[in-house]
Protein backbone atom coordinates (compact mmCIF):
# COMPACT_ATOMS: atom_id res chain seq x y z
CA UNK A 1 0.00 0.00 0.00
CA UNK A 2 2.98 2.46 0.73
CA UNK A 3 2.99 2.70 -3.34
CA UNK A 4 -0.40 3.85 -3.84
CA UNK A 5 0.39 6.52 -0.39
CA UNK A 6 3.43 7.64 -2.69
CA UNK A 7 1.69 7.90 -5.61
CA UNK A 8 -1.45 9.81 -3.99
CA UNK A 9 1.28 12.39 -2.52
CA UNK A 10 2.93 12.69 -6.01
CA UNK A 11 -0.46 13.63 -7.86
CA UNK A 12 -1.60 16.22 -4.87
CA UNK A 13 2.46 17.64 -5.08
CA UNK A 14 1.54 17.95 -8.88
CA UNK A 15 -1.78 19.73 -8.33
CA UNK A 16 -0.17 22.01 -5.40
CA UNK A 17 2.40 22.88 -8.34
CA UNK A 18 0.14 23.87 -10.66
CA UNK A 19 -1.97 25.77 -8.23
CA UNK A 20 0.75 27.93 -7.19
CA UNK A 21 1.90 28.36 -10.99
CA UNK A 22 -1.49 28.81 -12.00
CA UNK A 23 -0.63 26.11 -15.15
CA UNK A 24 -2.74 23.68 -16.17
CA UNK A 25 -2.08 20.45 -14.37
CA UNK A 26 -1.70 18.81 -16.92
CA UNK A 27 1.35 20.51 -18.18
CA UNK A 28 2.75 20.12 -14.55
CA UNK A 29 2.33 16.63 -15.36
CA UNK A 30 4.06 16.10 -18.01
CA UNK A 31 6.67 18.17 -16.49
CA UNK A 32 7.39 15.72 -14.09
CA UNK A 33 7.05 12.77 -16.31
CA UNK A 34 9.79 14.70 -18.52
CA UNK A 35 12.13 15.74 -15.79
CA UNK A 36 11.72 11.88 -14.22
CA UNK A 37 13.20 10.64 -18.09
CA UNK A 38 15.71 13.09 -18.11
CA UNK A 39 17.46 12.71 -14.62
CA UNK A 40 17.66 9.43 -12.98
CA UNK A 41 18.05 10.85 -9.33
CA UNK A 42 13.84 11.37 -10.02
CA UNK A 43 11.82 8.65 -9.28
CA UNK A 44 9.44 7.91 -12.29
CA UNK A 45 6.20 8.92 -12.13
CA UNK A 46 3.89 6.21 -11.64
CA UNK A 47 0.69 5.12 -13.65
CA UNK A 48 -1.53 5.61 -10.86
CA UNK A 49 -0.22 9.21 -10.33
CA UNK A 50 -1.08 9.75 -13.87
CA UNK A 51 -4.25 8.37 -13.11
CA UNK A 52 -4.93 10.55 -10.80
CA UNK A 53 -3.81 13.61 -12.20
CA UNK A 54 -5.51 12.53 -15.70
CA UNK A 55 -8.97 11.97 -13.63
CA UNK A 56 -8.93 14.83 -11.50
CA UNK A 57 -7.97 17.40 -14.78
CA UNK A 58 -10.83 15.74 -16.36
CA UNK A 59 -14.07 16.39 -13.83
CA UNK A 60 -12.24 20.09 -12.48
CA UNK A 61 -14.79 22.38 -12.67
CA UNK A 62 -17.16 19.48 -11.19
CA UNK A 63 -14.71 18.72 -8.43
CA UNK A 64 -14.13 22.58 -7.68
CA UNK A 65 -18.11 23.28 -7.61
CA UNK A 66 -18.36 20.66 -5.26
CA UNK A 67 -15.93 22.01 -2.54
CA UNK A 68 -17.71 25.49 -3.10
CA UNK A 69 -21.08 23.93 -2.38
CA UNK A 70 -20.25 22.03 0.83
CA UNK A 71 -17.24 23.76 2.23
CA UNK A 72 -19.10 25.78 4.52
CA UNK A 73 -17.86 29.20 5.18
CA UNK A 74 -15.18 28.81 3.09
CA UNK A 75 -14.66 30.17 -0.54
CA UNK A 76 -12.32 27.80 -2.31
CA UNK A 77 -9.91 30.75 -3.20
CA UNK A 78 -9.60 31.24 0.72
CA UNK A 79 -8.56 27.83 1.52
CA UNK A 80 -5.20 26.98 2.40
CA UNK A 81 -3.47 26.00 -0.83
CA UNK A 82 -2.41 22.39 0.68
CA UNK A 83 -6.17 21.56 1.67
CA UNK A 84 -7.94 22.87 -1.88
CA UNK A 85 -5.68 20.20 -3.65
CA UNK A 86 -5.67 17.62 -1.04
CA UNK A 87 -9.48 18.06 -1.24
CA UNK A 88 -9.63 17.75 -4.94
CA UNK A 89 -7.31 14.98 -5.11
CA UNK A 90 -9.56 12.78 -2.23
CA UNK A 91 -12.81 13.87 -3.49
CA UNK A 92 -11.73 13.22 -7.04
CA UNK A 93 -10.83 9.40 -5.68
CA UNK A 94 -13.71 9.16 -3.63
CA UNK A 95 -16.24 9.72 -5.74
CA UNK A 96 -14.82 8.27 -9.21
CA UNK A 97 -12.37 5.68 -8.41
CA UNK A 98 -14.20 2.71 -8.05
CA UNK A 99 -11.54 0.34 -6.96
CA UNK A 100 -10.60 2.65 -3.84
CA UNK A 101 -12.21 1.75 -0.96
CA UNK A 102 -13.69 5.36 0.71
CA UNK A 103 -12.31 5.13 3.48
CA UNK A 104 -9.11 4.70 2.36
CA UNK A 105 -9.82 7.45 0.35
CA UNK A 106 -10.76 9.91 3.36
CA UNK A 107 -7.70 8.47 5.38
CA UNK A 108 -5.18 8.95 2.77
CA UNK A 109 -6.40 12.50 2.41
CA UNK A 110 -6.54 13.23 6.44
CA UNK A 111 -2.54 12.15 5.93
CA UNK A 112 -1.88 14.13 3.68
CA UNK A 113 -3.32 17.33 5.60
CA UNK A 114 -1.57 15.91 8.47
CA UNK A 115 1.71 16.22 6.40
CA UNK A 116 1.65 19.48 4.60
CA UNK A 117 -1.28 21.44 6.16
CA UNK A 118 -2.03 22.97 9.13
CA UNK A 119 -3.56 21.02 12.51
CA UNK A 120 -6.98 22.23 11.48
CA UNK A 121 -6.67 20.77 8.49
CA UNK A 122 -7.05 17.00 9.04
CA UNK A 123 -10.72 17.92 10.46
CA UNK A 124 -11.51 19.66 7.59
CA UNK A 125 -10.78 17.09 5.26
CA UNK A 126 -12.01 14.49 6.77
CA UNK A 127 -15.49 16.38 7.46
CA UNK A 128 -15.77 17.56 4.08
CA UNK A 129 -14.70 14.09 2.26
CA UNK A 130 -17.05 12.57 4.98
CA UNK A 131 -20.04 14.73 3.07
CA UNK A 132 -19.32 13.93 -0.37
CA UNK A 133 -18.79 9.99 0.63
CA UNK A 134 -22.82 10.18 2.02
CA UNK A 135 -23.54 11.57 -0.96
CA UNK A 136 -21.42 9.78 -3.86
CA UNK A 137 -24.33 8.25 -5.11
CA UNK A 138 -26.23 11.19 -5.36
CA UNK A 139 -23.08 12.81 -7.25
CA UNK A 140 -22.41 10.91 -9.38
CA UNK A 141 -25.89 9.93 -10.62
CA UNK A 142 -26.05 13.91 -11.30
CA UNK A 143 -23.57 13.85 -14.00
CA UNK A 144 -25.28 11.29 -16.02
Amino acid sequence: MAARSNARKRAFQILFEADQRDVPVREVLADWIRHARSDDRQPPVSAFTMDLVEGYADKVNRIDDLIITYAVDWELDRMPVADRNILRLGAYELIWVDDTPDAVAIDEAVQLAKEFSTDESPSFVNGLLARFKDLKPSLRRSES
